[in-house]
């Protein structure tokens, strides 16, 4: 059977603009939870400033006490060579970068210019893979700029192979504000397919217009299998305007099951998951299809989808 790759980016990406701290130890139950519904990859912190970003301030603490399964994969974010020793001296697997694609989302973001931003990348990406860590770069605002418009195609594949050759394994091409349509989708898949391989490209959508789902059936029909997902669909860049939450894990687990695909995850254990997240975060949350789950709970629910 076809199968799809899921990251689950909650952790990172899901909690990192919530208002509401989150314990450490609450977040290991949600990772666990996670790891339980069959999720092989989770993004579960980032290194980054606690100033910026206080979500992540535990970075340090949590990771070493996480109990990832045979098999699986554990990764976080490391903004440069510092945030990837911190990230080494808690024994991190793997790291992943983000470069913005347009000069003002940099700036915006971390503080310096496109050029800038791209030599810190390469750094760290050649330094995580001398270390023999798995490595994945994303490049963000890959559609459309929140201060500059449209982002360039070309600018997108260029930074895609530049991160490639710096050793990045996977490109994750991240919607970041969920500018995009299905069309556009195409487009830039189809362009990247020119120079790099289906299996090392990911896509990492936002829903802001609604068009999440649409755009990952776009992408796996043009043969990509690797999705970054969010449980409940949280989410949102804290330094992109605009930027509402990811693609909910149950919107994609459930469409990969109706399409034949397999993802390893279990939609009744990942719905259990999606509750603790709500309760986490104090509020409701959850994709597209969530209301539908949970009222099947109790039927279509109980079958595994393995």
């Amino acid at each position: 059977m076809d199968s799809l790759i899921i990251t689950d980016v909650g952790l990172r990406d899901g909690l990192q603009s919530q208002a509401t701290l989150v314990s450490t130890h609450d977040k290991l139950r949600l990772i666990h939870a996670l790891f339980a519904a069959g999720l092989a990859r989770i993004e579960a912190t980032s290194f980054v400033s606690p100033r910026a970003v206080p979500q992540m301030a535990d970075a340090d603490v949590l990771l070493p006490q996480v109990v990832t399964p045979r098999g699986a994969r554990l990764s976080v974010l490391v903004p440069n060579l510092r945030g990837l020793e911190r990230a080494v001296a808690a024994k991190a697997a793997g790291i992943a970068v983000v470069l913005s694609a347009s000069d003002t989302m940099n700036r915006k973001n971390i503080g310096m210019g496109l050029d800038a931003a791209t030599a810190v990348c390469i750094a760290t990406l050649e330094r995580a893979a001398s270390l023999g860590l798995h490595r994945r770069a994303y490049i963000a605002v890959a559609f459309e700029c929140p201060f500059e418009g449209i982002t360039p195609s070309s600018r997108v594949r260029e930074l895609a192979l530049q991160m490639t050759a710096a050793g990045a394994e996977e490109i994750v091409i991240a919607d970041t504000t969920g500018a995009a349509g299905p069309d556009q989708v195409k487009r830039l898949v189809r362009m990247l397919l020119d120079n790099l391989s289906a299996a090392q490209l990911g896509m990492h959508f936002h829903d802001t217009r609604g068009m999440a789902l649409a755009n990952a059936w776009t992408a796996i029909e043009l043969g990509v299998r690797r999705f970054d997902a969010s449980i409940g669909g949280l989410g949102g860049c804290p330094f992109a305007p605009g930027a509402a939450g990811n693609l909910a894990t149950e919107d994609l687990v459930l469409m990969a099951r109706q399409c034949g695909l397999d993802t390893g995850i279990d939609l009744a254990d990942l719905l259990d998951a999606e509750a603790l997240a709500q309760d986490l975060v104090g509020y409701p949350i959850g994709g597209r299809s969530i209301h539908w789950l949970r009222s099947t709970a109790s039927g279509p629910m109980k079958e595994k989808n393995r």
